[in-house]
């Protein structure tokens, strides 16, 4: 599925940049990059060092003269944008961005990123079909390019993976309310025999919040009866 995205990188500065999003991409299993007029040149030795283990994205990188050669393959095309343009074009959030990809499971989807200084160009907008906008902070609205990239892998990845982002499932066997409940009468008994609650009148208040406590700790069986040993090794006098 992966296969379906392609990243379109148009007019990239810095090859660091180049290469941190070619690791961005491998880390969440995409392959598909695209260079358009990089302005150091191509190939680029920054971008090689810096995309670590993800050369191999470099290598088969396809590199383009301009924007309408690239996006001309894609059935659908995202642009990204971290600010809002007079242009008459559907900007998505995040969360409608991942129910599209959805909709659109056998196409061959490109998204775009703009330059570091300048972002996309009202002309490189006018070629998507959407524009994507990631939620920042108003304070500093902008993205490091590889940032962005990132961002929208682990979205896309999420969207096509979501049962890998589901609870973990407990590998323990949860205790029963009822064996928590026999806990927390043993260790009452325990404390009532010390004369911890003092004064008597507050024991009901204690009580409560012991079982508060109790309460939101998801215990295991294993767990209560390590909980029980404790309380009962508490109450044993030391051997001389």
């Amino acid at each position: 599925m992966q296969n379906k995205f392609g990243f379109i990188l148009v007019n990239p500065q810095l090859g660091e940049n180049i290469g941190s999003c070619a690791r961005a991409m491998k880390n969440f299993g995409f392959s598909k990059l695209n260079i358009i007029s990089p302005r150091d040149g191509w190939p680029n030795t920054k971008a090689r060092m810096t995309s670590v283990g993800a050369y191999d994205i470099i290598k088969s990188a396809n590199v383009y003269k301009n924007i309408m050669d690239a996006v001309k393959k894609f059935d659908l095309v995202f642009a990204t944008s971290a600010r809002n343009r007079d242009i008459n074009k559907k900007y998505l959030s995040i969360t409608n961005f991942t129910k599209l990809l959805l909709k659109h499971k056998n196409s061959n989807i490109g998204i775009m990123f703009g330059p570091e200084a300048s972002g996309l160009s009202n002309y490189d907008l006018s070629l998507s079909n959407f524009i994507i906008k990631i939620p920042t902070s108003k304070k500093l609205s902008s993205l490091n390019l590889s940032h962005a990239v990132i961002v929208i892998c682990y979205e896309v990845y999420r969207s096509l993976y979501f049962s890998k982002f589901k609870k973990e499932k407990i590998l323990s066997k949860l205790a029963s309310k009822k064996s928590v409940k026999n806990l927390i009468k043993f260790l009452e008994k325990k404390l009532d025999d010390k004369k911890f609650f003092k004064p008597p009148e507050k024991k009901k208040s204690m009580i409560l919040n012991i079982n508060n406590i109790f309460g939101r700790v998801e215990l295991s069986d294993k767990e209560i009866r390590i909980l029980f040993s404790i309380f009962s090794s508490l109450n044993k006098k030391d051997r001389l």
